[in-house]
């Protein structure tokens, strides 16, 4: 009988770690570069989150757009996600400015998870904030492919190899911090800092 209920004891402690793992799979994000998470949202604002509240186990946290860099032709005053961390969910700092990037639902609203890039605002440097508004649209036709360990060749013209993350963690890198992917004029993508292609 001892041996039975060890047994079972033993089957539920690995359900158990087995389901916390598979909870923790379920919110892990590859790291993203600016340009492509400019690029792959539906709308890309900087707002100032002011209140939150709880509405149908989804957190609603209401925000006053500063500025709107991609999305649809309204202001957007509230920004929905999951109240639980374990389905992705974001939790905010009150009276904090940030960068949100994310999606619309079918119901108009606009809603975060973990794998979208939400940053304080100050956080970002004039590069980026300038780039939100005149480079990382225009380079939304290439694609951008994280390298972390080598051999990592590009396969295709249309693509800029994100090489940061062989030297630090990526974000801090140069090509994240400084630099877009854009199209030349002859359809290949290349990395530019401070400049935009031209013709030669």
């Amino acid at each position: 009988m001892t041996w039975s209920v060890s047994s079972c004891f033993i089957t539920l402690v690995v359900l158990f770690l087995w389901r916390i793992e598979d909870i923790a799979e379920a919110c892990r994000c590859a790291p993203v570069h600016l340009q492509q998470a400019f690029c792959n949202a539906d709308v890309v604002i900087r707002a100032k989150v002011v209140g939150v509240e709880v509405v149908s186990g989804n957190a609603k946290y209401d925000v006053k757009q500063i500025e709107m860099f991609k999305g649809p032709d309204r202001v957007i005053h509230a920004i929905f996600t999951s109240s639980s961390s374990a389905s992705c969910g974001v939790t905010l700092e009150i009276n904090k400015e940030y960068l949100f990037t994310g999606s619309l639902n079918t119901d108009g609203r606009m809603h975060i998870v973990t794998c979208d890039f939400i940053q304080f605002w100050d956080d970002l440097n004039g590069t980026q904030k300038k780039s939100l508004t005149q480079r990382y649209r225009t380079g939304c036709a290439c694609t951008i492919i994280r390298c972390s360990s080598l051999p990592c060749p590009v396969s295709a013209p249309d693509e800029c190899l994100w090489t940061d993350w062989l030297l630090n963690d990526g974000q801090s890198g140069p090509q994240a911090k400084y630099s877009a992917c854009l199209m030349n004029f002859d359809g290949s993508c290349a990395w530019y800092r401070g400049m935009t292609p031209s013709k030669k």
